[in-house]
């Protein structure tokens, strides 16, 4: 931005040189009119140039915006889905908890079998296990999309 502050600066600057030196010649004060033509010319071919850089700083502004705006597009669908998976791990984590409580009441009441609430258990374990691992894998995928675009930035 401060570069099309600057380009705008000085094409502000080099207009105003060339209404000065449109008066000089209007007011007769300046007989060397082709010197000023000259000065005039090279003011505006100067003027096109900056014109330019500021257009392709601008195209250029533009494409990494649009850019970053996809990749944020792409990182938060990845979110949902990465969130949807949580949430049904979570509600069959839930489910068995309550399987293994009812197994649990049913020992204390002498009706249980020590097998199942072994078997239970070891399967909530498991289930455990595969929701920390789905959770690492989850922020290792954040971090792995993040780095690229946190270094451009």
């Amino acid at each position: 931005m401060d570069d099309i502050s600057e380009y705008q600066r000085r094409i502000t600057a080099a207009l105003d040189r060339a209404s000065q030196a449109l008066d000089q010649l209007r007011a007769g004060e300046d007989g060397d009119t082709s010197a000023l033509q000259a000065e005039l010319e090279a003011e505006r071919v100067a003027n096109q140039q900056l014109e330019e850089r500021v257009r392709a700083i601008k195209e250029k502004q533009e494409s990494t915006v649009s850019k970053l705006e996809d990749e944020v597009a792409q990182l938060k669908t990845a979110l949902k889905t990465r969130d949807e998976e949580v949430q049904q791990m979570r509600s069959v984590n839930d489910t068995l908890r309550s399987s293994n409580t009812k197994l649990r009441n049913a020992n204390a009441q002498g009706v249980g079998d020590a097998d199942a609430i072994n078997a239970g258990m070891v399967t909530e374990l498991e289930s455990l296990r595969a929701a920390r691992a789905s959770e690492q894998a989850e922020i290792a995928e954040i971090l792995a999309t993040l780095d690229p675009v946190l270094k451009e930035a």
